[in-house]
């Protein structure tokens, strides 16, 4: 694959414009900050539907050496189909949380500045830039600083209230993000002694499956799955994300654990040797499995609205690593539908779990709290949040026609096909887990609202609700189009390169 791609310049743009636009709000501050970020993010959002057309257009990954230098001695960006669905993806959920946070987190009136607005604005650009770099990444190194900024961007959003039970679980987050990273490192160490190099490309020609290579893998895994929370690595996560307020909860668990997952995929299906990559996929297949079953066993058991979401993303993101197997035991037909309903998972999660977190953070403050046992009004007082809540939720649970129904479907399927029937145990079963607890927070909001002595709910704007139901109508929505709309996600799979 040519280092000098047609159109692989916007790659190079898909970087620039969010760090640009960080730059100029922080500089320019006040009610500015919010202006720019919100054309920053639209133009981004543009931005990555053409880099998508692009790929989807010439069959082939785009790429740009930066600088004119080529890997090893250069760096260079790439986007596969992958690549540029999971940046489009980050695209739109972001400029719906921006919309979203026109609300909560504007300047108040008569303030030139205020400290919680502008770092807001600030630090959702920074996250963007992260999550341009880590997608769009070719270098594992590299790689590794996108996660960093990633890492203390999304940090940054969760403290934005100050409370000190979020700085204790932001601290925890921040204690396995850290211990990940250090793993990731020593994998990286171990990689660039052994082949003199980091680059994807250069090393899928070139790993071994021996002794330094695997235990790289091992580190590097070891370290991803700490920043992703999978299970049994996921004690920070429900705190972090619950504590958070729901802008900061909405991209923590539809965006950002999404970047280790990918980078996981480029590990794995790239850069290991295939008979390595077959041995390690049943390991992960099983704790994702458990991910699935633990998360939702413990968010059925929660009187806490938002806690039941954050376990929720516990389990949900143990569906993506049913993937690993299925990919790499069935012919080329069901390979190619389990990594297609891996990839949609991803991004039917993301906008689903967004959608649920800022819902969740809409009814609680309307009704002042958010103990599920006294939900009772909520579908009075905010149905829209309700119904976005309730769509979201058959998205998880994968019932038809919503997004999440294809891509479980997808891996139900090649579980089947390949016959491997316990992953398709697993599937229905986290299924249907998922519908007892989306039912529990669905029946509690059309109940009856509390007695009359209770304070009335508070008057929720309209504008966020409406965003919080957009982005559910979209994780709905993707279980419309027709499976050859996907097609994007295979252009540059497995033995094509990234």
């Amino acid at each position: 694959m040519s280092l000098a791609t047609p159109h692989g310049s916007l790659l190079v743009l898909a970087l620039v414009l969010p760090v640009g636009g960080m730059l100029a709000a922080f500089v320019l501050g006040g009610r500015v900050a919010e202006r720019i970020a919100l054309a920053t993010l639209g133009l981004g959002a543009l931005l990555a539907l053409l880099i998508a057309a692009a790929v989807h257009r010439a069959g082939a990954p785009l790429a740009y050496a930066v600088g004119g230098w080529a890997p090893p001695l250069g760096l260079a960006l790439r986007a596969d189909g992958v690549a540029s669905a999971m940046l489009l993806t980050s695209a739109l959920v972001l400029g719906a949380v921006a919309l979203f946070g026109r609300v909560e987190h504007a300047t108040p009136s008569g303030v030139a500045e205020a400290r919680a607005p502008f770092a807001f604005w600030c630090f959702l650009l920074a996250l963007s830039a992260a999550l341009a770099a880590a997608f769009l990444g070719g270098d594992l190194f590299n790689l590794f600083v996108a996660l960093e900024m990633l890492t203390f961007a999304a940090l940054a959003l969760a403290c934005l209230e100050g409370k000190p039970s979020q700085f204790r679980s932001e601290l925890r987050y921040l204690l396995f993000a850290l211990i990940g990273s250090v793993l990731y490192l020593l994998g990286t160490a171990l990689l660039y002694g052994g082949y003199g190099t980091l680059d994807i490309t250069l090393l899928a020609g070139a790993a071994r499956a021996d002794a330094p290579t695997l235990l790289a893998a091992a580190l590097m895994t070891a370290g991803l799955a700490a920043k992703m929370a999978l299970f049994p690595l996921h004690l920070w996560l429900p705190p972090a994300h619950a504590g958070a307020p729901p802008a900061a909860s909405a991209v923590l668990s539809g965006l950002v654990v999404k970047a280790s997952f990918v980078l996981l995929l480029r590990l794995w299906f790239w850069v290991m040797p295939p008979l390595a990559a077959a041995a390690a996929a049943p390991l992960l297949a099983t704790l994702g499995a458990a991910a699935i079953l633990v998360g939702s066993l413990v968010a059925l058991r929660q009187a806490r609205l938002k806690l039941l979401v954050a376990y929720s993303t516990v389990a949900q993101i143990g569906y993506l690593f049913l993937m690993f197997p299925l990919v790499l035991a069935g012919d080329a037909e069901t390979s190619s539908r389990a990594w297609m309903g891996g990839i949609l998972q991803a991004g039917s999660h993301a906008f689903a779990k967004a959608a649920m977190f800022l819902a969740a953070g809409l009814i609680a403050g309307a009704l002042g709290h958010d103990r599920i046992a006294g939900l009772g009004g909520a579908g009075r007082a905010v149905p829209v949040c309700v119904l976005a809540f309730g769509l979201a939720g058959l998205s998880l649970m994968g019932i038809p026609p919503s997004g999440g129904f294809t891509a479980k479907w997808l891996l139900l399927t090649s579980a089947l096909g390949t016959g491997q029937w316990w992953w398709a145990l697993v599937i229905v079963g986290g299924g249907v887990l998922t519908g007892g607890y989306v039912y529990r927070v669905l029946a509690g909001s059309l109940t009856a609202p509390p007695v009359a002595e209770a304070p009335p709910p508070a008057a929720m704007p309209r504008g966020p609700q409406l965003v919080a139901l957009a982005l559910a109508l979209v994780s709905v929505g993707l279980g419309l189009l027709p499976l050859a709309s996907f097609g994007l996600v295979q252009v540059g799979r497995l033995g094509a390169g990234p």
